[in-house]
């Protein structure tokens, strides 16, 4: 039995959960304001002392979690890629669906606010144009590319079992780069002249695109 002048045992786990909880919160949030001084400064604009303010810390604070602005600014892409990947893997969780609604679900999200977004967009191609001169941006792009092409080879997977296919290992990796250019072209469309197409245009085109790429025959309409 712990004696009560000696509290600690018991109060220590929560104590250490409750700063990790805080640290991770603090490492999110120094993100979040890197992306917005980026969008708002672009790169060379946002300095630490920018992020700092943005987040309301010191720039000294900045380096207890990073250790320098470019190792913030690969977090912070990261942070942008995995979030539109995780955005449309959210939609694939449908209830009774089959492999081949999950796939079209999962190109309408693709194409569809939020990820169809002009700040989205404009974060990215201020990263991708930095990518090509830094090591560190690249590292990111290819891993959030490969992924979200990890992501769709899982589907396509999926969809061609169903259709009672079996595609080797190079099939499938085929169909997600096709598919992944498919959707980046459209979603490029979408950002850049979103009003110049009907609602759910986008997602149309490329959940017929996608099909065609994968061989599947139309679907019949109900009467």
């Amino acid at each position: 039995m712990l004696d009560a002048a000696d509290p600690a045992p018991m109060n220590t786990p929560s104590r250490r959960r409750f700063r990790r909880e805080g640290e991770e919160r603090r490492r999110q949030d120094l993100i979040e304001a890197t992306l917005d001084s980026v969008a708002e400064h672009g790169l060379q604009g946002a300095t630490l002392r920018t992020i700092a303010l943005r987040a309301g810390v010191t720039a000294g604070l900045i380096r207890h979690y990073f250790p320098g602005k470019e190792e913030l600014l690969q977090e912070a892409y990261a942070a942008l890629m995995g979030r539109m990947t995780e955005q449309a893997k959210a939609a694939l969780a449908i209830e009774d669906a089959s492999p081949r609604q999950r796939l079209a679900a999962f190109v309408t999200a693709n194409l569809n606010v939020p990820i169809i977004d002009a700040r989205v967009f404009s974060l990215w191609t201020t990263f991708i144009g930095r990518a090509g001169a830094d090591a560190s941006l690249a590292r990111a792009h290819r891993e959030g590319y490969l992924g979200f092409r990890n992501e769709v080879e899982a589907v396509v997977a999926e969809v061609l079992a169903a259709e009672r296919r079996e595609p080797d290992a190079s099939q499938l990796r085929h169909h997600a780069i096709a598919i992944n250019a498919i959707i980046d072209g459209l979603w490029i469309e979408g950002c850049l002249a979103g009003d110049m197409f009907a609602p759910g245009e986008l997602a149309a085109i490329g959940i017929k695109t996608v099909e065609a790429e994968l061989g599947l025959a139309p679907e019949r309409e109900d009467n």
